[in-house]
């Protein structure tokens, strides 16, 4: 009897397996890439095939090269995907901050999907469960030097049914009002977009300050307090502006001043943190967990804000968010791709306790849901994404659409043979 009860055991658990996948024989056979355009960003999608038919979905982050998974591809062949750890731990060494990230992130995701699709189980599942069902996000909403226009737009986007709100609120609506700003001269906001902001010289006087809180004034005036409203790209200006700037908005109750210096200054964001009543966030570019846990365990910011394309993928994210709360600190989570980074982003919200937001600058695109298939559409409504129930990361795409918004039309998932035996003396010690 005890014989008989194991076989009805085992055959019960085998019912939830994917009968086309046997995961412990699986092999990664080949990586392949599609780029889509204009989504808004370019985003190079990956496929990730194996010896058994079955593939995974995964993504580089919007804006950096597909060149960042393509050159990983010889150091995964023939590895079985469901195996992610191991993988991730292998490879991380070649990811950095930022879009440097693209490439072992993007794998990451396709390996969750993979093996999810090999249990047949959904991915947050795998990650312990969920939290929410449903994920609450905001939406990036195109800027106007008009406070009027801009308050508009915002106001539609809260009658779309969106619970939080982002507005873009920088030193560019400054840039042509006499006595607004303090610069060297010679210099222009747009020739210091690639210095780090405490080096430009460039400080907002107290009319500009006015100006700026006004901006403020009107959009909340047209949307009501009631709502969330975060705030990003002030430009680059220095510490002591971002403090004033601060001061100047709290009456106006901000979510978040996002990024008002750069992530890796952790005493300065903790000066600025300090000095005002606002809450601060960074995070979009930081690679791996120890930075968040820096910033964290310092109290430099108030909120942290990983991008999953670049932080470390899915489960890093996750293990960012369980060690942040640790702190007190909550997560919210940027994200500008298609609806596979999404999804991946999606599955890793729901399964983290201390999450708040996800953002999404794909709500205008037309044909953004189109790209995939098999999940509720539209994708983003009311405000929130329904966490899919199917396995993996539970979408496929629709070759069709995915074609027409090709960056080079017709290489759409092409062999990569010549990757194949891309190598080096990898280790870091000796």
């Amino acid at each position: 009897m005890a014989g008989l009860w194991a076989g009805d055991t085992l055959e019960a658990a085998m019912q939830n397996v994917n009968q086309n996948s046997r995961p412990s024989d699986l092999k990664i056979t080949e990586l392949r890439v599609a780029v889509v355009a204009r989504a808004p960003m370019t985003c190079p999608l990956i496929r990730i095939d194996t010896n058994q038919g079955i593939y995974g979905l995964g993504e580089v982050r919007d804006g950096a090269s597909p060149t960042y998974a393509l050159f990983l591809k010889s150091r995964i062949l023939g590895e079985n995907p469901c195996n992610i750890d191991k993988i991730f731990r292998k490879i991380k060494q070649f990811g950095g901050d930022s879009r440097q990230a693209g490439g072992v992130c993007g794998i990451e995701m396709a390996l969750w999907d993979l093996a999810g699709k090999a249990y047949n189980t959904p991915v947050y599942q795998m990650l312990g469960g969920k939290f929410r069902h449903k994920i609450r996000c905001y939406a990036d909403t195109t800027e106007s030097d008009d406070a009027k226009i801009y308050a508009q737009r915002l106001k539609k986007r809260h009658e779309e049914g969106f619970t939080w709100l982002k507005m873009d609120l920088g030193i560019d609506l400054l840039r042509n009002v006499p006595g607004a700003l303090t610069q060297p001269a010679g210099e222009s906001i747009e020739q210091n977009v690639t210095r780090q902001h405490m080096f430009t010289g460039i400080e907002i006087t107290e009319k500009g300050l006015g100006l700026m809180a006004d901006f403020v004034a009107q959009v909340r005036e047209a949307v009501g307090m009631e709502v969330p409203l975060s705030a990003d790209h002030f430009g680059h200006i220095g510490v002591n502006s971002c403090i004033r700037l601060g001061k100047a908005l709290e009456k106006y109750n901000m979510a978040w001043l996002e990024d008002m210096i750069p992530w890796q200054h952790t005493e300065l964001w903790k000066k600025i943190t300090d000095a005002i009543d606002v809450p601060t966030l960074t995070g979009e570019d930081i690679y791996l967990k120890e930075h968040f846990v820096e910033l964290a365990r310092n109290h430099a910011v108030d909120i942290l804000h990983p991008d999953l394309a670049t932080s470390g993928g899915i489960l890093e994210t996750k293990k960012i968010g369980d060690a942040i709360q640790e702190y007190g600190v909550p997560m919210a989570m940027h994200f500008a791709g298609t609806p596979v980074s999404c999804m991946a982003s999606v599955h890793c919200a729901a399964a983290t306790e201390n999450f708040l937001v996800l953002e999404n600058h794909s709500v205008d695109v037309p044909w953004w849901d189109n790209l995939v298939e098999g999940i509720e559409k539209p994708i983003i409504n009311r405000g929130f994404i329904t966490v899919p129930e199917k396995p993996g990361l539970g979408v496929t795409l629709n070759d069709d659409v995915v074609n027409q918004h090709l960056l080079e039309p017709g290489h759409y998932f092409d062999p990569t043979p010549e990757w194949n035996k891309e190598r080096s003396h990898d280790r870091l010690w000796s």
